[in-house]
């Protein structure tokens, strides 16, 4: 039987100008038309929400973060004509991109430029209608990013859902509604990555750790690790990265085009002027810079006209797949075990230590991907 929703739930809110989240118990959000109500498993901690908890991204406060979820679909919207295959009880993971389904980029399977989402829901904390599903405990506005998945409930889209595999971890899972989904569409859509592809990759943090196995699962046989940090160097290799380049100890650019004569595709995943401008340098004649690392407002880098157009190079942004055809695939490479997040997670944190979490990630101490549970997900497993 279906345990009852609780009218309150803790969340972590980002609120007033410092950038530390704060555990406060708020109202259960309810889905409306074509949205479900998820029981959060596990959240993941991205490097994007920390950008907007330092102000590089603005985004309005106070505000529940969070974009990375696997949960448990506990209610589906009253309304709801075609609830896309869900049922109550399902595990689902989902997709940070959260398509209308209706704009004209939607209507054009673009579900990475979707005009709403972008619109309503990166401008405004809000869903498609204008309305945050979240409030403050007096009963105020409370901005969601994405579903505002740091928190022990949150509501979706249906469109930006998909089941889960039985024979996944339903914790790590979570890595796929982002870098999974992430990585995906700049691997395969972005950069086009074919058998025998030469691809450098620039910072192997969380999403940059997260290309390595999706190159290899494109066909990708020299897959350069760029990074500063020894240990993250070391976990690259792990997952498959067959040249590692100390950035620190070496000309990165110069240690890359000695060892693979120029990359095929290079990926910037730090979203820094230095280092785009290094994975530029990476490219061999033809090749191509997939951008997807985001950086803070204004945050500019310079090109060099005449070789970008004399060796038909290319640059590229990615922001991400294109979430209602893309995130199962991206589930089923995690089921072929193409894609192992439970290789990718490196630490895990209760939801009233995600505070730590994104302290943690700013010092730079987290190598891969960590994520946040929800204490009455922890307390259910024991019981």
């Amino acid at each position: 039987m279906q345990p009852p929703i609780p009218a309150t739930m803790r969340a972590a809110i980002l609120e007033g100008d410092s950038p530390t989240l704060t555990v406060r118990e708020i109202a259960t959000p309810r889905p409306g038309p074509d949205e479900v109500l998820l029981e959060v498993i596990a959240c993941g901690v991205c490097h994007t929400d920390l950008h907007v908890m330092k102000g590089e991204v603005a985004f309005p406060r106070p505000a529940v973060l969070g974009h990375e979820v696997s949960g448990r679909v506990v209610a589906i919207g009253g309304g709801t004509e075609d609830p896309n295959g869900l049922a109550i009880g399902d595990t689902v993971v989902a997709g940070f991109i959260m398509p209308c389904r209706s704009c004209r980029q939607c209507r054009r399977g673009r579900d990475d430029l979707c005009i709403e989402f972008f619109g309503q829901n990166r401008l405004k904390g809000t869903l498609f209608d204008g309305r945050s599903r979240l409030s403050m405990p007096d009963g105020s506005f409370l901005a969601m990013y994405s579903m505002g998945g740091l928190a022990e409930y949150c509501v979706v889209p249906i469109s930006a859902l998909t089941h889960l595999p039985d024979t996944l971890d339903p914790e790590t899972s979570c890595l796929l509604g982002c870098a999974g989904l992430t990585s995906y569409g700049a691997v395969f859509r972005a950069a086009e990555v074919e058998p025998g592809t030469t691809v450098a990759i620039v910072g192997v943090g969380g999403v940059g750790s997260s290309l390595i196995p999706m190159a290899r699962a494109a066909g990708a046989t020299t897959i350069v690790a760029v990074d500063i940090a020894a240990d993250k160097l070391e976990a690259a290799r792990e997952l498959g990265a067959t040249v590692l380049v100390d950035a620190r100890a070496e000309d990165p650019v110069a240690a890359v085009r000695a060892a693979t004569g120029g990359v095929d595709v290079a990926f910037e995943a730090l979203g820094r002027a230095q280092t785009f401008g290094q994975a530029l340098g990476m490219l061999a004649e033809g090749g191509r810079l997939v951008a997807i690392g985001i950086a803070p407002a204004g945050t500019t880098a310079e090109v060099e006209i005449t070789p970008l157009v004399r060796r038909g190079q290319q640059i590229v942004g990615s922001f991400g797949g294109r979430t209602r055809h893309d995130l199962p695939i991206v589930a089923s490479l995690a089921a072929q075990g193409a894609y192992d997040t439970e290789r990718l997670v490196t630490r895990r944190y209760r939801l009233e230590d995600a505070n730590a979490a994104y302290a943690a990630l700013a010092r730079g101490e987290i190598t891969g991907r960590a994520i946040i549970t929800t204490r009455r997900e922890a307390e259910r497993e024991t019981t």
